[in-house]
Formats: C-alpha cells, structure tokens, sequence
C-alpha cells in the first residue's frame, strides 16, 4: 500500500494485479483534454459549468486487497481526508473480493463514489449495487479501460463528491438554523403561555383571577343553559390580619381556595377574585340545586385550620344568582346581583347563602317603573322631539336638525334619555320608540327647505330583521327623499356582527339614506369600522370636544379623527360645541359641521321651522359667529 494525501483529489485504487496499479499511474499522469471532461461531467450529472483547461492533479493511493483498502478508508476518515472515489476491481484472491470490499467501504462511507473495474465478475451489476448502493454513487468501467475514461470519471465524480460535500453542509446549516427556529418557537410560545397565565391566575393562589373570571362569565352568558355565579366571602378576616400578622392571612387565603375548589360542583371554576373574595361559576338545573351546591360549599368551610402553629375557624358566607345563559343578560350585571346577594348573607348573621331576587335591588324596581311608563307614554302625550341644528363650519348654514327624544314623566319630571333609552333598549319598547320619533322627524322634515333630519337608532333597533325595509318604507309614505335623513349609529350596533352590519348600511346608502357613526372616537375599533362600512360621516363625541382646552391629549384625538376623516373622504360633525374657542379650534382643525349649544340648544319643532327658513342662525348669536369665521 502507498500514497499521500491529495488535498481532495484523492482516489484509491484497489487491485490485486501491479499491472494495474502502473495502468492507473500512466493513466493520471497524462493532461487530459478539460473540454472532454467537461462534457463527460455534463452528461454524467447535468452541470453546466465550464471545464477546467486540463485534468486535475491526481494523489493515488494504492491497495492490493480489500482488508487493505477498507483499513484506509478507515484511517482517512480519522484524519479527516476522505477518498472522493475508489476504483475496486472484483476478484482480488486470497483476500475479500471487490463486492465484499465495496460494501465494508460503503459501510465505513456513505459519500465515497465507488468504480467496479473488472472483465469479469462472479456478480452482477445489481448484486454489486445491492450491497454497496446507493446506485446514484456506484460506477463500473470495463477491462481494459481507456485513460480517457478512467480520467474523465475521476474528475467527474471528484468535482460531485465536493459538490454533495457542499451541499451536505448547507443541509447541515438549515437544518441546525430550522432547529433552532424551532427552539425559539417553543419557548416564544413557553413565554407566552406564562405570561397569559400570569395575567389571568392569582399570584398567592395559582387560581383565575378576576380578569379570566369575567371573561368566562362572559363566555357563559352566551351559551344556553341554566347556571350559577356565587360570590364567596370569608367570615371576619381582617381579624386574623389584624392579630396574626398579613402573612397568616394570605396562608389563610390559600388553604380556603384549596377547599372551595374540593368543595364546588364538578367542572366549576373557582377564581380569587381579591382580597377575601372567591368567585365560583358553574352550570345548575335550578334554583334549588345552586342553592345546595354552595351550602355544602360554606359548611365546607366552617372548619378550623391550622396557619403557623395557630388554629383559626375558617367561615364564609356567599351569595347567588341563578342565570339562564344564551340572553342579552350583562355579565356585570351577574356579578353585581351575585355581589347585591352577598351582602344579604353578611347582613342576616355571616355562615350562610342567599339567592339574589329583585327585592335586592332598588335600581330593578325603578327600572320596572320606568320600563311600565314608557309603555304608556306615547298615548298619554308625555313625548316630545326637539331638534338641534348641524351648521356647517364656514357660513354657519343651518343644513340638518338631530332629533332628540325627551320625555316628562308623570312621576319623576323630565328625564334624560341617558336613563331611559338603555331601559327601552332591553325590551321591545325601543321598537315603539324609534317608529315614533321616525314618524314625528319625518312630518317636522316635510316642512323644512331642504335640510336633513338626523335620527338616532338603537343596537336593537339596527338588529332587527325587516330594518331596511321599515325604515324605507316609513321614508317613502312620508315622501321625504331618502337622502334627507341621516341614520346616526354607533360602533357598538355594527361591531356584535360586523357582516350583517356591512350589509344593512350598503343597503341602506344604495337607497341614498345618508350614515353617521356617532360617539366616533369611543368604540371598539374604530379605524377598523370605518373602512370597512358605507359611511358618509363621522360624529366627534362630545367627550373629546369638552376636553380639547384642558387636555392636550383630546386636542390631539380630535385632530386625528378630522385628518383621517378628511383623508377618507368623509364629513366631520363635532358635536357638543360650547365655547367660541372651541368652534375656531375646529373650524381651523378642518371639522366640515359643528353642532351644540353655543350655536343653538335643542329647540321645539316651530323654532326648529323658523331657524330652517331662515337658513343660518339668527340674531345677535348669528353675527357673532360671522365675526368669528370671517
């Protein structure tokens, strides 16, 4: 055996027979044509690179037998300098023959291009190849070989080997590099599952906390169903605060919410909710198996716990609500009646339940009584309109009136419709409602000129099915043009179901019903809705106007809201305009109308008939105005 490292160009030569082995020197010896290499590469293995001018330098190790050959491919792989190609001859006795040895090679490396050199085989191409495949790195060449052949292979399967080298380490690196994208994927999503339960578990307790309370509650009101809120309190707390220090109290803490979550109903969730206070939510046939249910709770409770070497009696007290889900029910509401509860039990003696019922809740009562006037009021006169102008900014132009519902109860006096409208809303009187304040605008709108009369409508009123339809035909009995009503809606009517929502407002411009979306600035997502929805203009609520002098930080929400209303194209109502610093401050922000009771209170339906024949606002308030925008 002899040779010496090649650099990368190194083959080793197999062969019992040293005529070979002077076949194969005279062979490598010679320059070779790089064009005829070149082509021979191209035809083996598709390359398009250009050839080399003359055959590379070949280092040639030598081995007559295959015990031989295969201690070499072994002690080249130790050092580091692996044969590109090995020529093999088959029948090599005494030792291994060339299929054994090709094997054992392949074996020791999978990269290594063998070459069968033989006239004669005992085997086949395909016993060959069976034992030291893969096929694409297994060659033959036939005895006796010309040089050019045995050149050209080399230098082929040399330059293939460096390739497979190359592309071998690339695989290596995307696939560290994909690892270690996945590495950081796993803790990226490690990190965030802390950090949610961080933000939704109590950091004492390990339980939810209010935030992910809330949140189920919410879930569970939409879902049909019986089921239960209990608020959970315990019995003279800051006692033990008081006398065996904060420390003794949060152990007190844990050690209860240990036994609520023992003691509540399978698949119910207990949360802390702060302090003392424990949140318990779970499904219920009815009013008296809730009521079960948190009885054993409390007595589970009741017992004495051992914090630090003292012994405290635990207590609790709780109260309850029994809510069918799948409604309109308000989960704070849920949690304020379950709360209104609680303060019963502490009331009636501490250590015991009690269910809320209405009589809790002196705000239910007036409701009811509000809820009963109102199905009244039409028929008793108790209702009236009173318009407000929309003048435009620069010629204080009366263009519009928004029609504003008041009612003067029997019982309370005038009453906000801040009070009164939410009540409606949760009942079908909002319905009989809104078709009346439709009906009076749209008699008052007949009389007028030619402004517009704006007419606010309720989520419900918006969520009704024939909503386009009503309103259209309502519109059209009067013989008012559509495009003289403007519907005013805030984000919350379109946010519920945005695509519903889409449609009934395209629907509603493709009659010419003019859109505003009022309180802008308050909602959910309100660059989102107003892209999304067929509007004409937007509202600036009241709130963001009133603070524009004192905070720099409303002056820059109204701004914003004209510039983006501006760039889409859409009308800017500022509404709530009471000072004249504030109507410059607009009118030079680009707000296209202003509207509030520096330029005109709500005004009755005849004054509301005279200031749209007039057309701009009269008197002295008028050329005041006019001074100001000049």
């Amino acid at each position: 055996m002899e040779g010496s490292d090649g650099g990368g160009k190194r083959l080793l030569v197999v062969d019992d027979e040293p005529a070979m082995h002077d076949c194969y020197r005279r062979s490598f010896a010679v320059a070779s044509d790089g064009a005829a290499l070149g082509a021979m590469a191209a035809e083996l293995f598709g390359t398009d690179q250009a050839a080399p001018a003359a055959a590379p330098a070949f280092t040639l190790t030598h081995c007559h037998q295959g015990f031989d050959a295969v201690a070499e491919v072994e002690h080249a792989l130790a050092a580091g300098t692996s044969y590109p190609v090995a020529f093999i001859d088959v029948r090599m006795p005494p030792g291994i023959d060339g299929r054994e040895t090709a094997r054992r090679i392949r074996a020791l490396d999978p990269a290594i291009n063998l070459v069968i050199v033989t006239g004669f085989s005992d085997f086949s191409p395909l016993e060959i190849g069976r034992v030291a495949g893969p096929p694409d790195k297994i060659f033959y060449v036939a005895k006796p070989f010309e040089v050019a052949e045995v050149v050209q292979t080399a230098t082929a399967l040399t330059a293939r080997w460096h390739v497979d080298r190359e592309l071998a380490a690339a695989r290596d690196l995307l696939t560290a590099q994909v690892a270690q994208l996945e590495e950081q994927k796993l803790e990226l999503a490690a990190n965030e599952s802390r950090a949610i339960h961080t933000a939704t578990h109590d950091s004492l307790t390990d339980a939810p906390n209010r935030l992910a309370f809330q949140r189920a509650l919410t879930d569970r009101v939409r879902r049909p169903g019986r089921f239960a809120t209990a608020m959970i309190d315990l019995d003279r707390f800051k006692l033990v605060n008081d006398t065996l220090g904060h420390m003794a109290g949060d152990r007190l803490i844990q050690e209860i919410c240990a036994i609520l979550a023992g003691a509540a109903p399978e698949g119910a969730l207990v949360a802390r909710l702060g302090g003392d206070e424990f949140g318990i939510l779970f499904d219920t046939s009815d009013d008296g198996a809730a009521l079960l249910a948190c009885d054993r709770i409390i007595a589970a409770c009741s017992v004495t716990i051992r914090v630090f070497g003292h012994s405290v009696r635990g207590g609790a007290s709780g109260g309850l609500i029994v809510t069918d889900g799948g409604t309109d029910r308000e989960p704070g509401n849920v949690l304020r009646h379950a709360d209104l509860a609680l303060n019963e039990a502490k009331r009636d003696g501490r250590g015991t339940v009690r269910l809320f019922d209405e009589s809790m809740d002196e705000s239910i009562r007036f409701r009811r009584r509000v809820e009963t006037g109102l199905g009244s009021a039409i028929s008793r006169g108790e209702l009236a309109l009173e318009y407000q102008p929309i003048v435009s900014r620069d010629r204080i132009e009366v263009v519009g009136f928004e029609a504003l519902l008041r009612w003067n109860t029997e019982q309370y006096g005038p009453m906000s419709p801040e009070t009164f409208v939410p009540i409606a809303e949760e009942s079908n009187l909002i319905h009989d409602l809104g078709d009346w304040v439709l009906e009076q605008a749209l008699a008052e709108a007949r009389r007028w000129p030619g402004q517009y009369a704006s007419i606010n409508v309720s989520p419900r009123q918006f969520r009704r099915d024939d909503f386009v339809g009503h309103i259209a035909g309502k519109v059209a009995a009067a013989g008012i043009e559509p495009a003289r009503i403007q519907i005013e809606i805030t984000e919350t009517a379109i946010f519920d179901d945005a695509g519903r929502a889409a449609e009934t407002l395209t629907q509603l411009r493709a009659l010419g019903f003019r859109i505003a979306l009022d309180d802008f600035g308050t909602g959910y997502s309100s660059l989102y809705n107003i892209r999304t929805f067929a509007l004409d203009c937007l509202k600036i609520d009241r709130s963001f106007i009133d603070g524009m002098g004192r905070e720099r930080e409303s002056a820059a929400i109204v701004q914003s809201i004209i510039h983006l209303g501006r760039a889409l194209g859409l009308g800017i109502i500022a509404e709530g305009v009471e000072t004249e610093a504030q109507a410059q401050a607009l009118r030079l922000a680009g707000a296209s109308h202003l509207q509030g009771h520096w330029l005109s209170r709500p005004v009755s339906a005849a004054q509301a008939r005279d200031l749209a024949a007039e057309r701009f606002i009269g008197g002295s308030l008028r050329s005041e105005v006019s001074r100001t925008f000049a």
